[in-house]
């Protein structure tokens, strides 16, 4: 075991020696100190191995032993409790100049920091009223912000109302002519009808006379207001649509506006004692804004010409509209007068053929029930083999259970084999005779349903040709109908006339 700090020439790290007197030498010689030597260090101190005390060189120098341990010849010991003082490293006059070194440091710090102080309490109140004066003025600002803000809103606000008031007149307008030119479909339905029907004429009854012309010329006309009226609709609603995104641009831009001054009160009412303040590191190099106040009011001005400028269009829409719609309304009465004093109604009559198809369908009608009979019979007839069936089978799985050697292939096998696959051949004989007759009986509803449609078409043909054909021609729509005021819709209670007679 060796302690650390103590030399390896100490009695107790080494071995034990004798002391004999033979052996001594003639001379005393003094301890040597051994290369190997790790002297103790305190902590802080382990590398400062430049500088050593002389108090450690003057132990080591030689010393004569007492007389009672010559015999032994062992070096003194350095004891622990004395190291400490055996391995100190500094004189007085180092501990002076230390202090003194100490004691100017400190009275420097103070003064410096007494200075300091006073600069600082002189700059925080400087800084102070700077910020306060900074704020203030950014206060102000802000409330000059929100008065642009709040007048550019008004103007917005009154020319958003007076376009909003120009597109109900534009919708009301585009209504009407929707509403004329969806209107003009009956008459244009009717002198249609009576066309395609007098084109069913035969023979010398096929002429082209004065009734036929009026006729075209009522056709003529009525498609050429209706196709003027949804011209002029369609550029109606592109305007309306022009106005639409002018509607959108101010209620974006008052809507923007409104953002920005709920965020500018915001900001306007915040104060260093608020709760909602909080640091936002860097927000101050971020530079987000797309516009100077010069490009932000003529933004709004923009907004408020381009608005001015779609009211004046549809003021002009509007005055042709009307214009449009007292000279069509004339054209088409006087034409519709001339068509009925010229009109003498010739119809042909289907009554002949309208009977041979009565006759034929009655027939069909009688074929079908026969054949529906005759399917109900083949069906019947396929449930009664299906138990059958199953006595056969069940009797060929019950023998299959026979034990041993009486699983015997016997005529009773034979005849229930050939049973089943005669009652098996039988149904599909039956089944293929019932989708034979039931595609039979689908092609007999067919042609039935092929004969009603002829019968509806004559009889329809028949209808118009011999009763309402003059009965539509009697009437026409009414000037506000045709001016669309009123829109053709259904009625809902009483109906009321809605058309004009005419005599």
């Amino acid at each position: 075991m060796e302690f650390l700090g103590t030399t390896q020439a100490a009695s107790y790290c080494g071995p034990r020696k004798s002391c004999d007197f033979t052996q001594r030498p003639s001379t005393v010689q003094a301890p040597v100190v051994q290369e190997c030597y790790q002297p103790y260090h305190l902590p802080g101190y382990r590398y400062l191995n430049a500088w050593r005390p002389s108090l450690f060189y003057k132990i080591s120098t030689p010393q004569t032993c007492p007389d009672e341990c010559r015999s032994t010849l062992r070096p003194p010991t350095v004891l622990p409790a004395l190291r400490s003082a055996l391995f100190c490293r500094y004189s007085p006059h180092d501990w002076d100049q230390s202090n003194q070194q100490q004691i100017r440091g400190a009275e420097a710090s103070r003064l410096w920091a007494s200075r300091l102080t006073g600069d600082s309490m002189r700059l925080m109140q400087d800084k102070e009223q700077l910020t306060c004066q900074m704020q203030e003025g950014t206060s102000w600002k802000l409330g000059q912000r929100l008065s642009d803000i709040g007048f550019w809103k008004s103007e917005l606000c009154y020319e958003l109302d007076r376009l909003l008031a120009e597109n109900r007149s534009m919708e009301n307008i585009k209504r009407r002519l929707e509403c004329a030119a969806e209107e003009l479909k009956c008459p244009l339905q009717v002198a249609l009808e009576c066309l395609y029907h007098r084109e069913k004429r035969i023979g010398i009854d096929l002429v082209h006379d004065n009734v036929e012309k009026n006729l075209i010329q009522e056709v003529d006309l009525l498609k050429c207001c209706q196709e003027r009226m949804r011209q002029l609709a369609q550029r109606v609603d592109i305007q309306m649509r022009d106005n639409r995104d002018a509607q959108h641009a101010l209620e974006r831009d008052l809507e923007d506006k409104s953002s920005a001054q709920f965020i500018d009160e915001k900001c306007f009412n915040l104060r260093n004692t608020s709760d909602c303040i909080s640091y936002f590191h860097g927000m101050e190099k971020v530079d987000g804004t797309v516009s100077v106040p010069e490009t932000w009011a003529k933004f709004s001005n923009d907004n408020i010409k381009h608005s001015q400028n779609m009211r004046a269009n549809s003021i002009r829409l509007r005055e042709e509209a009307d214009h449009l719609f007292e000279n069509l309304s004339d054209q088409m009465w006087k034409q519709f007068t001339d068509t009925n004093l010229a009109f003498n109604t010739r119809i042909s009559e289907e009554t002949d053929v309208k009977n041979k198809l009565q006759t034929q369908l009655a027939k069909t009608l009688q074929e079908i029930f026969q054949m529906e009979n005759t399917i109900m019979l083949l069906e019947r007839a396929i449930m009664a083999k299906e138990c059958p069936l199953k006595v056969a089978q069940t009797r060929l799985e019950c023998r299959s259970r026979r034990p041993n050697v009486e699983l015997c292939r016997d005529i009773p096998q034979f005849k229930l084999v050939n049973e089943v696959f005669t009652i098996d051949d039988t149904l599909q004989t039956l089944k293929l005779r019932l989708r034979e007759a039931q595609d039979t009986l689908q092609l007999l509803v067919m042609t039935k349903s092929r004969l009603e449609h002829e019968l509806a078409i004559k009889a329809n043909t028949l209808c118009i040709d011999k009763e309402k054909c003059m009965a539509m021609r009697k009437t026409f729509p009414s000037t506000p109908r045709l001016v669309g005021y009123t829109c053709a819709a259904p009625c809902v209670g009483p109906c009321t006339p809605c058309s004009t007679p005419v005599c």
